[in-house]
Parts: C-alpha cells; sequence; structure tokens
C-alpha cells in the first residue's frame, strides 16, 4: 500500500542505525574466505550493495559484485551471465559460493542456486518477494515497465516459490513498502 511505500524513505536512517551498530558488527565471527556473489534490487546496481560487499570484505569473506550495471529485470542474457559468473567464480576460487540477493536479486540468488547447485554453499535474500503474488508488492507495475515482463505468469510464479536445494535464509520486515 502507499503507507508501506513511504517507508522506503527510511532507508538512510536504517543506514544510520547500522553505521551507529558496527562496533557490535564487529564481533561477529570471522568469514572464511570463499567468495560471496552480491544481486543488487530492481532498479539497482552495485553501488547499492557496496556497503554490504565492504563489510563483508572486513570480516574475511571475498565479494563480488554482479557486474551488470543496473537490474531491471531478467532481460536478455541477465540470467545467463549470472549463471557464467557463478561458475566463475567456483573455479577461480575452487570454493564453493554463498549468493547473497537483494528484493529481485534473491530471485537470481535462487535461481542460479537451482541452476548450480554443485556450485553454490547457501542463498541469503534481503526483502525478497518469492513467496506471495508478484503484484501484492509496490514494485510490479516497474518491474513490468522496465523488463518488458509480466508477473501474471502462473509458470514463472511457480518457479520462483520452489526453494533451492541449497541452504536458503531470507530477511525481511514486515514493513517492507516493496
Amino acid at each position: 500500500n502507499a503507507f508501506l511505500m513511504m517507508l522506503e524513505g527510511r532507508a538512510p536512517w536504517e543506514y544510520a542505525a547500522t553505521l551507529a551498530a558496527t562496533p557490535w558488527l564487529r564481533r561477529l565471527p570471522p568469514g572464511d574466505g570463499h567468495p560471496v556473489l552480491v544481486f543488487p534490487g530492481l532498479g539497482a546496481n552495485d553501488i547499492t550493495t557496496l556497503p554490504l560487499r565492504r563489510f563483508l570484505d572486513s570480516l574475511g569473506y571475498v565479494t563480488h559484485p554482479w557486474g551488470q550495471g543496473f537490474n531491471f529485470g531478467p532481460r536478455h542474457g541477465v540470467l545467463e551471465r549470472c549463471n557464467a559468473e557463478v561458475r566463475n567464480l567456483f573455479k577461480r576460487h575452487a570454493r564453493h559460493v554463498s549468493l547473497i540477493g537483494w528484493s529481485l536479486g534473491g530471485l537470481y540468488a535462487r535461481e542460479m542456486a537451482k541452476e548450480l547447485p554443485e556450485h553454490v554453499r547457501c542463498v541469503i535474500t534481503l526483502g525478497t518477494p518469492f513467496t506471495g503474488h508478484p503484484r501484492a508488492t509496490n514494485a510490479w507495475r516497474f518491474f513490468e515497465f522496465v523488463s518488458g515482463q509480466t508477473v501474471s505468469d502462473p509458470k514463472l510464479i511457480a518457479q520462483w516459490r520452489t526453494a533451492p536445494p541449497a541452504p536458503t535464509s531470507s530477511l525481511f520486515s514486515r514493513s517492507d513498502g516493496i
């Protein structure tokens, strides 16, 4: 609804709260150096995931941006390049890859884990709408506009709802406007 969409303006305050929590976040256990691929949300790019990637790097993970510019949906070639990047990171690091996706990027992470289960360590989604109907979000019109695709395809909805074979965590807030 419109009220929840307006709450999305809280992002700068949440970022400031995260900075204030840095002393506690630094107490998290260290990473083990495995690769982590981070996918941005709809209409966003790698700049929006930079704070998360820097934080994970500081813990000892080796993060990688998705490297495809702005995320305007799974247009021609997007998922194929995601697949190739997961394969490349797995080969280059000789380790399983963790996938983190924000919003629509979480759907990419889930799909890559389904396509490449032998390459993926785990999936973490942040505010990713994969359980309800896509029109239950405030972003469906923007998605259809920029991607040229419809969110009403029952086959696609069923595919999104199917859980990946890798361990998966989904983080969201009930007040997410998206």
